[in-house]
């Protein structure tokens, strides 16, 4: 692992699905429906997803067997998106978010949302939860294809060349943003991506929240 030498940021840059929002499940539930649709494999559970799971999007649809010579990705981005806005109202906040969100905002760490999701999407999925006033800045895309958020992470840097932050994720997307960030990364091991690949990432990886923040605090990531 990295010495990543964390001490208190002025942000800490969140990413959304899969480390605020417990949104596994319904990602799965979503694309089995298209896949089962089209006569294909559907996933097992949570295990299998977090195998073939990974960005480009594009790349893992790809990985479950969806023929894009047959159907183009700009088609079958929709049908998922339509899917996941059925499902994603049953999905919860995993159970430390809320305390984590008041622990950095007593300690005055600003806070801000970076997402792949499209930015309208991701803004009503925040007011929903009811956990939008404790964001500075919500980062998402102009549109639905989940492509890459590096661009965004580096806009924001630009923005604030001069700030400390740490960027938390559940991906190896979320390293690539925070190596655009220029901020170290902190895994949690729960979301889209399995505990033993993203240990491969050679960055802190955690089981959750709860045990960041107390590593965080304590200075002895």
């Amino acid at each position: 692992m990295k010495n990543t030498n964390v001490t208190l940021p002025q942000y800490c840059i969140w990413d959304f699905n899969g480390t605020i929002l417990d949104d596994v499940e319904t990602g799965i539930r979503s694309v089995n429906v298209l896949l089962a649709q089209r006569g294909l494999r559907t996933l097992a559970g949570k295990e299998e997803y977090r195998k073939v799971f990974c960005f480009p999007i594009r790349r893992y649809y790809e990985r479950l067997g969806f023929d894009f010579d047959k159907e183009s990705y700009e088609t079958i981005a929709p049908l998922w998106v339509e899917q996941y806005l059925r499902y994603v109202k049953e999905a919860p906040l995993f159970e430390d978010v809320k305390e984590t969100l008041d622990r950095f905002q007593q300690a005055g760490i600003r806070q801000v949302v970076l997402s792949a999701t499209e930015l309208d999407m991701l803004c009503g999925q925040l007011r929903f939860l009811g956990i939008d006033g404790y964001f500075d800045e919500v980062l998402g895309l102009d549109n639905i294809h989940a492509a890459s958020k590096r661009s965004l992470a580096t806009e924001w840097r630009e923005r604030h060349p001069d700030a400390t932050a740490i960027f938390l994720g559940d991906t190896d997307h979320d390293c690539d943003a925070a190596d655009a960030l220029g901020a170290p990364c902190l895994l949690v091991s729960r979301g889209h991506q399995s505990e033993a690949y993203l240990r491969g990432m050679g960055v802190p990886v955690f089981t959750s929240l709860r045990e960041l923040c107390r590593k965080l605090f304590e200075g002895s990531l």
